[in-house]
Formats: C-alpha cells, structure tokens, sequence
C-alpha cells in the first residue's frame, strides 16, 4: 500500500485542503529561547550553520513545537560565498560582512572547486533530519537565488538598495555576469547534493529581486532561477522548487510561467484576492502573512490571516509569512495563529 503524500508536497503537485499546509521562514531562530541557547553554545553564526548537531537540533525546535507541516533546512544562503573562497564572517548586532568583490580579478579568486567538500556538513544535517523529522513533515532545501547573493557578496553586506551590485551590473553587465553564471552553477551543484542527502522540495529566496527595473529583473532574477530550476528538473524532475522573488509586485505571474518553478511564495505587498486571480491559476501559492502582524498577535493578526484563508484557501496554498519571523516575536502568538488557522473552516 502506497504511503500518502505529505500534506505539503501535496499542495506543491495541486491539491487543495480545508486547512492547507502550514510553515512559517524563519520558524528556527531567535525568538524561540531553545534556539538562543544553542546558538550561544555554538560560537558563530558559521559554526551553528556547519555542524550538523547544532543545525539539526535547531531545525526540529519549532516542529517540536508547533508540529509544522514542513521543516526547512538551518543553513545560510551566504555559505555559497564562503564555499567559493570568499570571506564571510557574522558580527552581532551587524548582521553577514562580507570582503566585497568588485572586479573581474577579485572575482577570477573564486572557485567552484572545494565547493560540495566546503559544504558536506549542510548536506549531513540535511540526511540526519531525513531520519529525525516526524513522518508526516516535509524536508525544504535551499539557497539563495543568485542575484540577491551576488549583491551581498559585491556589496559586502546587505544594503537598502543594492546600490554596489546594480552598478556593476548596468556598468559592465558582460563582467556581472560571470559572477551571475557562477552562481548559477554553484547553486545547482548544492542544491542538488541536498536533494540527494534527503530534501524533498528546495525553496529560492530572492529577496532583494524587487529592488530591479523590469529589463534588469528579466536578466538578473528570471532568467538564473529559470536556469537553475531547468537542471533541478533535468536531474530531480519529482523535486517540487518554490521561489520567493520579493518584491516583484505585478511582476509574480509572468515570474512564474518564465521560470517554470512549482510554486512561488508571496511576499507581504501582495494583496492575496490579486493573487488568487492572477498568480494562483498558474500554479500554488505561498504566503504572506506580515511578520510584525505575528509580533502583534490578537484580532489585528487573525483578521489578515482570514483574509488570507478565504481568497486563497480554495485553491493549491501553503499558509507562510511574506517574509521571515522577526527575532521580537513572542512563541505564543505563533501557537495562536496555528491555532486560528487549523480551525478555520
């Protein structure tokens, strides 16, 4: 006898649910006082992220919880720079710096090779939750989407308009894109070693994808996760890919149809009754609670969230923030939305 789908997996081929999936991005982290212990245990930020005890203990923390449909992978998207050679540090209160790189010499320093050994112990964390997480729980793998990567490594933080990379980009794109086409490459390798280690679907985060023009977008953001997607598929084509561009506004449908992802997640700007008649026909959708509705917590958070269950639950969604949990928000008010929700209809 067939064992049934995951309930999120389920959603990513179509299926709807009176009450959908639920997983929240950043539902490991610092408002969870279990998670701050660790974290002080573990020295860095790096050494949390590459020593599968600590990341693993992490990951399950809010499945333990709140029982999450799906658990998503405690890494970085930054480990790719670091893998590649370039130096990447975390400083408290600061947040990724970074040794920008700015030129095409600086950029011939990086290399792929070393890239997957740099990165075993991510894929050990990601076979260990495999086994470790409950049954019924799904496994997201994923990394960064090139373009928002490539402003931290060019900028050498993260920055409010992205200034260092877009200047490059529209002064010498021929040169940008080396480093785009790098990352392409070095994405689809990690990728596909999570998927190999025990991941069950991958998540791109393109979170600065809305701080480009239309042309620009085309080129930066469409066009590499559409490259990366296309040899995911190739070689894993039952692996489901969701890809959160942030910020691309009316930009979402065609995003979608270009890419070829298997869902898309939806950030806070999004109003979900547009979603549900332009982005939602195409495929699942994702999303997009407001983090700091979370913080709020009470009547102001469960009003949104209906609004949300009731324009997009008939059809393939997965219930999610429209952007990360914020480290002030209290563990409860996240019970309680679960708790809205699971008793919604």
């Amino acid at each position: 006898m067939t064992e049934p789908k995951k309930k999120f997996l389920a959603a990513l081929e179509g299926q709807s649910f009176d009450v959908p999936p639920i997983w929240m991005m950043r539902q490991a982290g610092r408002y969870l006082p279990e998670y701050r212990q660790v974290r002080k245990e573990a020295g860095s930020f790096l050494d949390l992220c590459y020593t599968p005890d600590f990341a693993v203990e992490v990951t399950l923390q809010p499945i333990r919880r709140y029982g999450f449909d799906a658990s998503i992978l405690f890494s970085d998207i930054l480990v790719i720079p670091d893998a590649l050679g370039q130096d990447v540090r975390f400083e408290e209160g600061i947040g990724p710096v970074l040794k920008p790189v700015t030129n095409p010499q600086e950029l011939s320093a990086l290399s792929k090779e070393g890239l997957l050994e740099h990165l075993a112990p991510v894929f050990e964390t990601v076979r260990r939750l495999s086994k470790e997480l409950p049954g019924e729980t799904a496994l997201i793998g994923f990394a960064g989407a090139p373009w928002t990567v490539a402003t931290y490594m060019v900028g050498g933080r993260g920055s409010p308009d992205q200034a260092a990379a877009k200047l490059w980009a529209y002064r010498a794109p021929d040169e940008f894109q080396v480093l785009i086409d790098l990352l392409i490459e070095a994405t689809g390798d990690y990728l596909l070693a999570q998927i190999e280690a025990g991941a069950e679907a991958i998540q791109l985060f393109d979170t600065w994808a809305g701080s480009l023009p239309p042309a620009h977008f085309e080129r930066w953001c469409v066009e590499p996760v559409r490259q990366i997607r296309a040899r995911l598929k190739e070689a894993a084509p039952h692996i489901p890919v969701i890809a959160f561009p942030k910020g691309a506004g009316p930009a979402y449908a065609d995003y979608f149809k270009a890419t070829g992802v298997s869902a898309v997640s939806l950030d806070t700007a999004i109003a979900p009754e547009w979603a549900r008649d332009t982005v939602q026909p195409l495929g699942p959708v994702q999303g997009n609670l407001d983090p700091l509705l979370l913080v709020a917590g009470g009547e102001e958070m469960k009003t949104a969230a209906a609004r949300i269950l009731e324009a997009l639950g008939d059809g393939p969604f997965i219930f999610n923030l429209g952007h990360g949990i914020v480290p002030q928000t209290p563990p409860e008010h996240v019970a309680e939305l679960l708790d809205f929700i699971r008793n919604f209809r």
